[in-house]
């Protein structure tokens, strides 16, 4: 750094003070609204949202500049009681993503309060170190006297540093969060460049919003068990991009399922997943979509390689 360019840091450090940065592990149960809230804090969208659970499966991280914090959201995988080794592998993910955290954000869905997998996690939460703040979402939907009440109860589990209530929908109670958050983080320089909203390769983000768009359309009919994987992307001269993709799925079955009648829905989903990858590139996209049947995709360890997951022995 020349002497010129080391004034004006210090001069920018006076007049802005400075830096801080740091990881913060939002965990919760399943569709708790963890992907939702994050997007909303980013200000931009870095992980998928749809009705189905478990619906995030590998932790994604979105980072946000709030006054002269950089703050690194890691939007982890909802933590259940797993049944598969898809699931054993997502929940460890979640709780390693916590544990690797500088602060840990536990969001509460308010309807269903401290029931099943909540109550489960608050006592998980007792063996982890870092400091954790709670926060009850949705509260637009449930009266101040429950909201009370529920943060009460989760505070005598355990001695949240904080405790804040939002809704991640309207943005109602976001901004509090991120100025604690902001002041909170330790003093040290940011991790990403200025610009960027996340550390998602694009051919996988590509690869979750066209899973995205299969879940939202077959939300009832297709399984959990699908897949999505970007195959092959050309950069083209004219200024577009070309994307192959494979939707693995485990059954003939559910293969006409994704495909539908006449491959009317197949092309359904690639049109909404084009047009918003338009968006997010900013260039025109060429998708095509496969549907491929793998059986047992969930055992093989490339797939969650391929998902940013560790295979469980």
């Amino acid at each position: 750094m020349t002497q010129d360019e080391n004034i004006a840091a210090e001069a920018a450090a006076e007049t802005h003070g400075p830096t801080h940065s740091g990881f913060v592990a939002l965990i919760g149960p399943t569709n708790a609204g963890k992907s939702t809230l994050v997007n909303r804090l980013v200000g931009a969208k870095v992980s998928i949202v749809s009705h189905k659970v478990q619906t995030t499966r590998a932790i994604v991280r979105g980072i946000a500049i709030h006054d002269n914090a950089q703050i690194v959201f890691m939007d982890t995988p909802g933590i259940f009681k797993p049944r598969r080794r898809l699931d054993r592998a997502m929940v460890t993910s979640a709780w390693g993503g916590a544990k690797d955290a500088d602060l840990i954000m536990l969001l509460i869905d308010s309807e269903r309060g401290l029931r099943g997998d909540a109550e489960a996690i608050l006592e998980g939460l007792k063996e982890v170190q870092q400091p954790k703040i709670l926060v009850l979402n949705k509260i637009d939907r449930v009266n101040r006297e429950d909201l009370l009440a529920l943060a009460a109860a989760a505070n005598e589990k355990i001695a949240f540093d904080r405790t804040f209530m939002i809704s991640a929908e309207n943005g109602s109670g976001c901004d509090d969060v991120m100025d604690y958050l902001a002041s909170t983080l330790p003093e040290g320089p940011w991790y990403y460049p200025e610009d960027q909203i996340s550390d998602l390769p694009m051919r996988q983000l590509a690869a979750e919003i066209t899973r995205e768009k299969l879940f939202l359309r077959l939300h009832q009919e297709l399984p959990y068990s699908s897949h999505v994987e970007t195959e092959k992307w050309d950069e083209r001269k004219d200024g577009s991009v070309r994307i192959e993709q494979v939707i693995y799925v485990e059954r003939d079955s559910q293969k006409k399922i994704a495909l539908g009648k006449g491959g009317e829905t197949i092309k359904a989903i690639s049109t909404a997943s084009r047009k918003e990858l338009s968006e997010i590139l900013e260039q025109p996209v060429h998708l095509f979509l496969f549907v491929k049947v793998r059986e047992n995709w969930g055992d093989d360890p490339e797939r969650f390689r391929e998902m940013g997951l560790e295979f469980p022995k």
